[in-house]
């Protein structure tokens, strides 16, 4: 055992060796001018070329010009923190590895490092080893990264955009897809958790097998389990016939658990052992039975946040999370906006049969301005909205979008006019007033999604299928959602 452990440190050290022979671009933004030659001349050495900055302006107006593989980043710099320039960093043409270095550290702020991509997180002061090893295993990942390349051809059907955030989720797809790993999606609602999930399937090995999807959040209190697993023909009032449950039905694919937070405690309490065992008894069954399925679960809630509070099992969620994916919101891609214009546009034309429309630069500057609560499920739906309504017009402009759309994008363009700054004691209160964003952010989905519904129903005029083909729904879940806002699914 001694013997393997001193050929793999070995060959470690061969390696290191050998990677201090590559050319590489460094940056160093400190204005610590010890730390800063210090780190230089130690990259120098390993014969890499090197830059430095003592600001942070004068460090991105570096990384945007120049391709950089590595950054070395300092947080509490003289014109602000370094973590607010990190995301830029990272969305730069050439994405360099960024290594936060820093004398107040703290939890928080190593966790918002490695969450915006940080390679590394090291507090000062440290060995000048403890600075230049991640810089070497950064450039090994980089170079193996390269060398590999981007898988030939990635299936996507359904995901729009080549926004920086939009490539660097296809590329945890591709990752996520050569594994057997859990999976655990997260996002706002409208995002396309399902979508993603969706393409990890059909770009693994298990691509030919069924992808099931469960809709947690619609189901049955009663038939959960007889749902999930199945149930023997008499094994309760009304069961009269064998059923196989979806988690046999995904045996050799992959089954999907969408919402995954609204599954009850005793039912997360269950589905643990068949995560860990792959084996469970169906309702009125003797034996047990086994299904080889891949997961992948979605939420839209913070299930940390639900842990802490007991609402979810600890020991579930790191079952869920062996593999991570986080799809950011629309609002934080805007760019992808016009890409999916020009997808969903001519397929909603096609799916009303009728001529495909222009877009007005108009129309799409009020786009591009709208904040997107409903996120991309709420773009698609004004889009179709905007179509429906202007069957003869050849051209679309702001007046096809839906109200309130138009209403948010002047709000916002007007801004605070005379009568709110006469008042700043009644602005003072209503700042007090306010919600947690949290609070706010799920009073707003909300209503987008009461209001969507709404549309829906009256552009489908009350019919079910032709209304779940439009919104992607399942009938189940469309019929939840109109249940819990209280809606008839009648015209």
């Amino acid at each position: 055992m001694n013997m393997a452990l001193q050929e793999g440190q070995l060959r470690d050290k061969i390696f290191d060796v050998l990677w201090e022979k590559v050319m590489a671009n460094i940056l160093i933004i400190d204005d610590d001018r010890l730390i800063c030659d210090a780190v230089a001349n130690a990259v120098k050495r390993m014969g890499h070329n090197v830059f430095c900055s003592s600001t942070l302006q004068e460090g991105l107006k570096a990384v945007r010009s120049e391709p950089f593989d590595i950054v070395f980043l300092d947080v509490q710099m003289p014109d602000g923190s370094g973590l607010d320039i990190l995301p830029g960093i990272r969305e730069t043409p050439s994405t360099p590895e960024v290594i936060i270095i820093t004398g107040f550290g703290s939890a928080d702020g190593a966790e918002l490092a490695i969450k915006n991509g940080a390679w590394d997180y090291i507090e000062k002061p440290c060995s000048l080893q403890a600075m230049t090893l991640p810089l070497v295993r950064a450039l090994q990942y980089r170079e193996e990264k390269r060398i590999k390349g981007k898988p030939i051809h990635l299936k996507r059907e359904g995901i729009v955009g080549s926004s920086r955030k939009m490539e660097a989720c296809l590329d945890l797809v591709a990752q996520a897809s050569v594994s057997d790993a859990n999976v655990l999606i997260t996002g706002d609602t409208g995002t396309g958790k399902e979508l993603f999930a969706w393409a990890i399937h059909k770009n693994s090995r298990r691509a030919e097998k069924n992808f099931v999807v469960v809709d947690c959040a619609a189901l049955p209190e009663t038939l959960v389990e007889s749902i999930l697993f199945g149930h023997e023909k008499g094994a309760y009032t009304g069961a009269d016939k064998s059923r196989e449950g979806l988690i046999i039905q995904a045996d050799g694919g992959t089954l999907f658990l969408d919402e995954v937070a609204e599954l009850s405690p005793s039912i997360q309490s269950s589905f643990l052992r068949v995560l860990q065992e792959r084996r469970f008894r169906p309702i009125g069954r003797k034996e047990e039975i086994t299904s080889n399925f891949r997961l992948i679960a979605a939420s839209n809630r913070n299930l940390d946040e639900l842990v802490k509070r007991g609402e979810f099992r600890e020991d579930l969620l790191f079952r869920l999370q062996a593999f991570t994916l986080e799809i950011p919101a629309l609002r934080d891609r805007r760019e992808d906006i016009k890409d999916l214009v020009r997808y969903y546009v001519p397929k909603l034309c096609e799916d009303y049969g009728i001529p495909e429309k222009k877009t007005s630069p108009e129309f799409i500057d009020v786009l591009l301005r709208y904040n997107w609560p409903g996120n991309v499920r709420e773009l698609i739906h004004a889009l179709e909205r905007a179509i429906s309504g202007a069957p003869e017009d050849p051209v679309l402009f702001p007046k096809h979008l839906p109200t309130h759309i138009r209403v948010g994008v002047a709000r916002a363009a007007v801004g605070e006019g005379p009568e709110d700054r006469k008042m700043p004691q009644a602005k003072g209160r209503v700042a007090r007033a306010l919600p947690k964003l949290q609070k706010f952010r799920e009073n707003a989905i909300s209503e987008a999604e009461q209001q969507y519904l709404k549309d829906l129903i009256s552009t489908t005029e009350g019919n079910i299928a032709k209304a779940c083909r439009i919104s992607g729904l399942s009938r189940s879940r469309l019929y939840a959602l109109l249940k819990k806002y209280g809606l008839s699914p009648q015209v």
